[in-house]
């Protein structure tokens, strides 16, 4: 072979083997952390997610950003808890606190500006049209699903959203209760032919496929297995999926067969994914982290007792008891992440910006919450960064917070020292026995962390800015 034609395939072979790793961060939406057979579950088949934790490595202490949707994903975007992102809970109707703002930087922005086509398909709930959370605003390229959580309960919308368009579908909505998000009345189909999960699993592969050449990130957040939260109030019933496939003859309720029915498509969507990447010879330098975006619900009229969809864990979505925030948690990277690992140590949404930048081979943003679990992943725990601990704010009913620092857990209610709760979840993971009184340097000490993450912000309310 000629001297010239070797040196080039040796430049070219290098230049392959030192490309920038891909990242697909696929998160489901309501899943608990015992919704998986891999993380326990014994009625629900995820037989896709189980060989994928085979293959890879199961967090066992992986948070959520939030116990409920946008803020979660703001935790998620912008690398900071929830003492300091800008969307801190579901804003109802007034979506401006519920945009993401210009000056906000999120992991899309991130990894844009070092070169990766950026894409997010499903839901996305930080922005609408004409805001400066909306997604192309905010790193991304292309945008396909969902704005708003609203429109995002019903999985045969008559539209959903292509970058700044509405893509027409075939469905028939019938529309329910008031103007709430954006404008937004929710409903429930009447005439159902185009389901939104099935779409998004399709826009997914397609994707990938166009982009398998260049570095690339895929936010693919997921609706199911959300309740179309109208459908359960029209029709008692807000499992919607297409069919029950092997629930069908099951002897139970037509809510629990399509709870279960749409985790096992889902599942089912999460392999041809991976598939895919392999098919396309790309798996190898592409990261695939699946997850959750808050514990279970109970919104489908579904019988959560079951399934027990938060496993050893107490407590759901809008808890912030660990059922509330700890999720089941996958990341596969066939040759980086050794087959079967598993990760113990304490991460939340937040340490997705870290990561993705050490990916990027790009500095982190300094005002961010985030460490990046490159070395746990790679199986270098000498050189994993540490939290100094987690947090997390609640806003809905009782004003909440809670810190984890290892294995202790402190929950404060209404910004009050005398009503708080400490667990240490290494001998109580379900956080049944109180310590506050029998460790109270340990409760002061988590207390003291509670006020130094919290900054107040104009326009989500504690009961101290209530006062003044």
């Amino acid at each position: 072979m000629p001297t010239k034609l070797l040196l080039s395939l040796t430049l070219l072979a290098g230049s392959f083997s030192h490309a920038k790793p891909n990242l697909i961060f696929i998160m489901a939406d309501d899943l608990g952390y015992g919704d998986l057979g891999c993380f326990g579950q014994k009625l629900i088949k995820t037989p896709r997610l189980d060989q994928m934790a085979k293959e890879g490595m199961k967090f066992t202490r992986f948070y959520s950003g939030s116990t409920v949707c946008a803020p979660s994903r703001s935790v998620l975007m912008t690398g900071q808890h929830m003492g300091h992102t800008h969307v801190r809970g579901n804003a109802g109707g007034d979506m401006t606190r519920q945009s993401l703002r210009d000056k906000d930087f999120t992991v899309a922005e991130a990894l844009k500006k070092a070169n990766y086509s950026t894409a997010l398909i499903g839901k996305w709930g930080l922005g609408e049209v004409g805001q400066e959370g909306h997604p192309l605003g905010q790193g991304f390229d292309y945008f396909y699903g969902y704005l708003n959580q609203v429109h995002a309960h019903n999985f045969y919308p008559e539209f959903l959203w292509r970058n700044f368009d509405k893509h027409m579908l075939r469905n028939e909505v019938q529309l329910v209760g008031k103007k709430g998000y954006a404008g937004f009345i929710g409903g429930a189909a009447t005439k159902r032919v185009d389901y939104s999960h099935d779409i998004f699993a399709e826009e997914a592969l397609s994707w990938i496929s166009k982009n398998k050449d260049n570095p690339f990130f895929l936010y693919l957040p997921l609706t199911i297995p959300h309740a179309n939260n109208e459908g359960s109030r029209m029709f008692g019933d807000g499992a919607e999926v297409p069919e029950y496939g092997i629930y069908e003859k099951m002897d139970w309720p037509k809510q629990d067969k399509g709870q279960a029915a749409m985790i096992t498509r889902m599942d089912k969507d999460v392999g041809r994914i991976l598939d895919l990447l392999g098919k396309l010879k790309i798996a190898q330098n592409t990261l695939v982290v699946f997850t959750s975006d808050n514990g279970p619900h109970n919104e489908a009229r579904h019988n959560p007792d079951r399934f027990i969809p938060a496993g050893p864990l107490r407590g759901m979505k809008r808890t912030l008891t660990e059922g509330g925030i700890r999720m089941p948690t996958i990341a596969w990277w066939p040759k980086t992440v050794a087959k079967g690992s598993q990760g113990d140590q304490p991460f939340y949404f937040g340490d997705l910006m870290a990561t993705a930048c050490e990916l990027a081979g790009t500095a982190k943003p300094k005002n961010v919450d985030s460490v990046s679990i490159i070395p746990t992943l790679k199986g270098q725990a000498d050189k994993q960064a540490r939290h100094d601990f987690l947090y997390w704010e609640f806003y809905e009913r009782t004003f909440r917070q809670a810190v984890v620092l290892d294995n202790w857990k402190l929950i404060r209610s209404g910004m009050d020292d005398e009503r708080i709760e400490l667990y240490d979840l290494s001998q109580d993971i379900h956080e049944d026995k109180n310590l506050a009184k029998e460790k109270p340097d340990v409760a002061q000490k988590m207390l003291a962390m509670m006020e130094k993450a919290h900054v107040p912000h104009p326009n989500w309310r504690t009961p101290r800015s209530v006062k003044k």
